[in-house]
């Protein structure tokens, strides 16, 4: 018998729960719904042109501030770095290699995200938080053809914090994607909603309806409540096949509606790991009439656990208050984080703003006092140039690009920007202080005092 002094207590009992053992059906089935999901993002990009389009016709890129040395490559490394991605996306699928596949996956996916903020997206980031953490996890020990290759490896079961910490890399992104949905333009205008909806007017049968006002209020409201409560339904068993049935709903109709890419099926099937953890053999013994298999906790040991496994676990910790700081940074800097953008990225924003903007640039040079007008379209594709317009970190570097231009030809010149932006159906403002020399400031994350104040939601009007 164990002596009481012995029995681990506190953070050790925590760490021996986590370590504990279930069903590792799910977890494979999240790992082939993962793999399968990055072969079709590949096929995606290869079959609309986007390689081309967003990564090697561009002369310039928006960079990440302190990843400014990833760089694209020449055209055919490029053709190259996506074929290894999908070779790497159906390594993981299959699980053959699965932790050579699933890192080569994370880097060579991580790397094309970071060629340039332009193509940014909630989902794209939240793809690489996973599949990073995906690396630690032995999602291989079972459906996979390692396990095939090397019995000794198979497990029927898996530690039960993959599980959990999957939940809650799904679960933070509906959490913070309903706090942020907590503001007036949301809930008391229907805004952006109200003008997404209302785009949508000749969808057949239904686009009459979407141009109701009321239309617009009722899925507001729905869908900040499904944000902000749906991890809670998933986590209850006896509501749980009833939200995922209101999941399916809510994705497919966002899906339809406004057309955000693969986003819809990342959570659709991102979201079964909230059922039991062996729910695919449950599945497959209903579809073979057979009784289904009992679910099952196993605590490995009642030892106190060795420095790996408590090493492991402040780690993880320390990896989660992270994603509960990021998307609150913007707390750090003054103004509305929806028109100024500070700390708008990484914090699960989703669908939250209509933003679009028009800039031009006013070039001088002060030793002669000569002037010039500079557009955007000289320097950027169409693309770049509609995000840039609203985006102040954008378009500081696009000044960068317009002085670092100008001083090729020997001229040392002051860059202001003329910019307005219309915000969630409100009348065009100016967004950034033309009379700064945006050429003399450098990136950084300290706030942006030449970014002008946001529009009292007094000016909304109504959309007619």
């Amino acid at each position: 018998m164990m002596h009481p002094a012995s029995l681990p207590t506190g953070f050790d009992r925590v760490v021996l729960a986590a370590s504990g053992r279930v069903g590792a059906a799910s977890a494979a089935a999240f790992r082939i719904a993962f793999g399968l999901l990055g072969l079709f993002a590949v096929g995606r990009f290869a079959a609309h042109g986007w390689i081309a389009e967003l990564y090697i016709d561009p002369e310039r890129h928006f960079k990440y501030l302190g990843f400014e040395w990833v760089q694209p490559w020449p055209a055919w490394g490029m053709y190259l770095h996506f074929a290894l991605l999908g070779v790497a996306s159906l390594g993981v699928a299959l699980g053959y290699r699965y932790r050579l596949s699933i890192a080569a996956f994370f880097v060579l996916f991580t790397y094309v995200e970071l060629i340039d903020k332009t193509t940014y997206l909630n989902h794209y980031y939240w793809v690489s938080l996973v599949s990073f953490l995906m690396i630690f996890m032995p999602l291989h020990r079972t459906a996979s053809l390692d396990a095939l290759r090397r019995p000794a490896w198979r497990r029927d079961t898996i530690p039960v914090w993959v599980i959990w910490t999957l939940r809650a890399q799904l679960g933070v992104v509906y959490l913070f994607s309903g706090i942020a949905k907590l503001n007036p333009d949301w809930l008391l205008h229907a805004q952006p909603l109200r003008i997404w909806l209302y785009n949508n007017g000749d969808l057949f049968l239904v686009g009459p309806l979407l141009k109701e006002a009321w239309v617009a209020y009722a899925m507001s409201w729905a869908g900040a409540a499904f944000d902000l409560t749906i991890v809670g339904w998933l986590l209850w068993r006896r509501s749980r096949p009833f939200a995922y049935l209101v999941v399916i709903a809510f994705h497919l109709a966002t899906w339809v509606l406004f057309h955000i890419g693969i986003f819809p099926w990342v959570m659709i099937l991102g979201t079964l790991v909230f059922f039991s953890p062996d729910w695919p053999r449950r599945l497959l013994a209903w579809l073979r009439r057979r009784p289904p298999p009992k679910a099952a906790f196993t605590l490995l040991s009642a030892a106190p656990p060795g420095w790996p496994a408590r090493a492991a676990a402040v780690a993880l910790g320390l990896f989660a208050l992270a994603q509960l700081i990021v998307p609150l940074r913007h707390w750090a800097y003054p103004g509305e984080v929806r028109f100024n953008e500070e700390g708008y990225r990484f914090a699960w924003r989703v669908m939250l703003t209509e933003k679009t903007g028009h800039a031009l640039f006013r070039v001088t040079d002060p030793a002669t006092g000569e002037q010039w007008l500079a557009y955007p379209a000289e320097y950027l594709t169409p693309l770049q140039a509609e995000r840039m317009a609203y985006q102040p970190d954008m378009i500081l570097e696009t000044a960068h690009f317009i002085a670092d231009d100008f001083r090729q030809q020997g001229r040392d010149v002051e860059v202001r920007a003329d910019v307005f932006v219309t915000f969630n159906g409100r009348p065009a403002v100016r967004f950034i202080d033309p009379d700064v020399d945006l050429a003399r400031i450098a990136p950084g994350l300290a706030p942006k005092p030449w970014i002008l104040p946001a529009p009292d939601s007094a000016t909304m009007p109504p959309l007619t």
